[in-house]
């Protein structure tokens, strides 16, 4: 069956998640994403992404019309759901204190900051069930949380004399396969932020991605259609 444009950049989405997650490398992802452009049937488009599980399910079929799956750092959020707490709190006095990295957030995660300063970071958690707590308090310090795009957060907090709420934000849709995570708590004299953000090596990563991929489109583009000169599946800059 011959394969449409939506198909083809169907599967350059999923390309362009897998190099996002590590399942690529820069070299591998340059040369399915060229097949993919220069593709003419489903039987030619099939082979690039069999061996590419989408992000947390199956691989989208190539004659769907579902949306491509997110990925990057919601990448198979069911096993980062479950398992033991590693860390049910933070406090801070005179000083500060850090969760980042490989870490499994307790159902109930509790930090305190005064005179001092806490940093809680999501982005490659995991969590030890599908609904987590955070409590946030400070006075006179601070905390910062920070969790990718696609993680389902929602803050709620009170700043008397200072501030509780989510700061910067890059784009990204909320992945339905998330924890849910309820920031609460109060700051006093001091503050409490939720940023969401990649890491530097997922965006890095990402616009490495980008880039391959307009240059896979500019040489396809340069090529010309090979199908005898119908124009069937050529491209548009």
């Amino acid at each position: 069956m011959r394969a449409s444009d939506a198909e083809r950049e169907r599967i350059a989405e999923l390309l362009r998640e897998a190099v996002a997650e590590g399942r690529l490398d820069m070299d591998e992802f340059d040369q399915r994403l060229e097949t993919a452009y220069k593709a003419r049937t489903h039987g030619e488009l099939e082979p690039l992404v069999q061996d590419l599980p989408a992000p947390g399910s199956a691989v989208t079929p190539v004659g769907s019309s579902a949306p491509a799956p997110l990925g990057g750092s919601a990448a198979n959020w069911p096993a980062r759901i479950g398992g033991p707490a590693t860390s049910t709190g933070g406090f801070a006095l005179w000083g500060g204190f850090n969760r980042k990295g490989r870490w499994t957030v307790a159902r109930k995660f509790t930090a305190f900051a005064m005179w001092g300063g806490g940093e809680i970071d999501l982005r490659e958690a995991h969590f030890e069930d599908r609904e987590v707590v955070i409590r946030c308090f400070t006075i006179m310090g601070g905390i910062h949380v920070t969790a990718p795009p696609e993680l389902n957060v929602e803050v709620r907090g009170i700043g008397i004399m200072g501030g509780f709420g989510e700061g910067s934000n890059e784009d990204g849709e909320i992945s339905p396969d998330s924890p849910r995570v309820r920031i609460t708590g109060f700051a006093l004299m001091g503050g409490v932020g939720v940023d969401r953000k990649r890491t530097k090596a997922e965006r890095r990563r990402l616009k490495e991605a980008k880039e391959a991929e307009l240059e896979a489109r500019r040489r396809h583009e340069l090529d010309g259609p090979d199908d005898g000169g119908s124009g069937e599946g050529r491209k548009k800059l």
